[in-house]
């Protein structure tokens, strides 16, 4: 009879709800219904969303005097530790680059398509904005680039520091108070809101954040089958291209709202992919002074190798004047 009860136990158990911890912005909350789908496929178990309000998602400030570092993920992991829910999903880039000990980063699913994307006034792109244009980002990183495109082109333009959420940086477009905002493509795709994008900005303009477009799925270190559950949903070379890209950031010694740039791209011989190229860049946010270098090699074939990518561009990056650069990093 207690063997019985003992299984019947198991099962209840097996069919509880897996609570997902997640922001409650509607990006946040279209992020994590997504991977919600997919996780209720992959146990069979129904999972509900936790919404849990972060500090920056209440501050007013800009991001790099809040210090943007962990601001919108501080909370979500003091409640995978409480155990009020049993995973947590979040926008890769805003993670701080150490991971704790007691958290597991279970996953990273493919990645969206990492690129900022334009949201201008009259289907306007960068080379037709009017000159004085006043673009809006938050970010100094897009400031530093798009500053220094204007000023290689003989261009002026104002950009304007914004915060909000999708809906409220779309908003200074079309009420006619900027002329244009930069965001990222994945979270436009997301919400499914491609139709506004005016212009995909390429990597080669405007180098995205390091783990743009990726999302970072955590449990418990405890959490074993949870975990196991969820690496299911990894995706290989998306984990190693994020991780070059971090790796630089943390050695750099940068915070997520310093003004710099990362993309690791896998390059493909035919139909096999067989070196990763991986470009940073740091800037002054008016755009006078950029350090940007890239390197190539082999595709890193574990965690260890795409850190020693990452730091090894940015030692070629300090040795260029990176450091003198990143007066805006909160770390």
């Amino acid at each position: 009879m207690n063997d019985t009860s003992t299984a019947a136990g198991a099962a209840a158990a097996d069919r509880r709800p897996l609570r997902l911890g997640t922001r409650r912005s509607k990006l946040a909350m279209a992020q994590s219904g997504q991977v919600a789908r997919a996780v209720e496929q992959l146990t069979g178990r129904p999972v509900e969303l936790v919404e849990i309000t972060t500090y920056g998602d209440v501050s007013r400030e800009a991001l790099a005097q809040i210090g943007g570092t962990g601001v919108f993920v501080s909370a979500l992991r003091d409640a995978l530790l409480a155990g009020e829910i049993d995973f947590a999903v979040h926008s890769l880039k805003d993670l701080p680059t150490t991971q704790p000990e007691e958290l597991a980063l279970a996953a990273i699913p493919l990645r969206e398509d990492p690129r900022d994307v334009l949201v201008a006034r009259d289907g306007l792109t960068l080379e037709t904005l009017p000159d004085g244009a006043r673009v809006g980002t938050g970010s100094p990183r897009r400031m530093a680039q798009l500053n220094a495109w204007a000023r290689a082109h003989g261009r002026t333009i104002e950009t304007v520091a914004i915060r909000g959420n999708i809906d409220t940086r779309i908003a200074f477009v079309t009420n006619g108070e900027l002329d244009a905002v930069v965001l990222a493509a994945a979270g436009i795709s997301r919400l499914g809101r491609t139709a506004e994008i005016t212009q995909f900005l390429e990597p080669d303009t405007v180098l995205p954040a390091p783990g743009q477009g990726a999302l970072a799925i955590e449990c418990a270190m405890t959490n074993a089958p949870l975990a196991a559950a969820l690496a299911e949903l990894d995706d290989p070379y998306t984990r190693v291209a994020v991780t070059a890209e971090r790796s630089l950031l943390a050695a750099l010694e940068a915070g997520c709202s310093a003004p710099v740039g990362a993309l690791a791209d896998l390059l493909a011989d035919g139909h096999v992919v067989t070196e990763m190229r991986l470009r940073g860049v740091v800037g002054s946010t008016d755009g006078k002074t950029l350090v940007q270098l890239s390197i190539t090699g082999p595709v890193p074939s574990s965690g260890e190798e795409a850190v020693a990518m990452g730091r090894e561009l940015a030692a070629a990056m300090l040795d260029k004047g990176a450091a003198g650069l990143m007066g805006e990093r909160a770390l």
